[in-house]
């Protein structure tokens, strides 16, 4: 797992512990978090409604209440990095390919073996949403 999977990794789980706890992101997040934890979990922290809002869009018969927290963190998390890049300190901000990706592997790693697959569908339905938002504004 490179540097920066590693990072976005640590953002869901503070994510998670925060939402587990009832605690503001600000008490869980660790003094020596790295920049892009920080922004990635003060964004999603930030965004956390519309971030919801495209995940309900997407899960079919499923209310994002019902949805595993540590997979709503994750895909809250690859969310901010396909919808708001900008709040994202990178020179080189991931694709949105590549932030589900990153997304799925998690998802693998720490969830059930159901979770990597309706990850990956929320996130791909999302992401063509972008690309025909993108064409219709063009």
């Amino acid at each position: 797992m490179s540097r920066r999977s590693e990072q976005r990794r640590d953002a869901a789980f503070v994510l998670y512990e925060a939402e587990i706890a009832g605690a503001p992101v600000s008490t869980v997040l660790e003094r020596g978090a790295s920049p892009l934890t920080r922004s990635l979990v003060h964004a999603a922290d930030d965004l956390k409604e519309s971030l919801d809002e495209v995940i309900g869009r997407y899960s079919i018969d499923w209310s994002v209440q019902r949805i595993a927290v540590l997979e709503r963190c994750i895909m809250r998390i690859a969310l901010v990095e396909m919808l708001h890049p900008e709040a994202v300190p990178a020179e080189n901000p991931i694709p949105p390919a590549g932030a589900i990706d990153e997304a799925v592997e998690v998802a693998k790693e720490y969830c059930g073996a159901q979770s990597p697959a309706f990850v990956n569908g929320i996130l791909n339905a999302a992401m063509a949403e972008i690309g025909k938002s993108e064409a219709d504004d063009e």
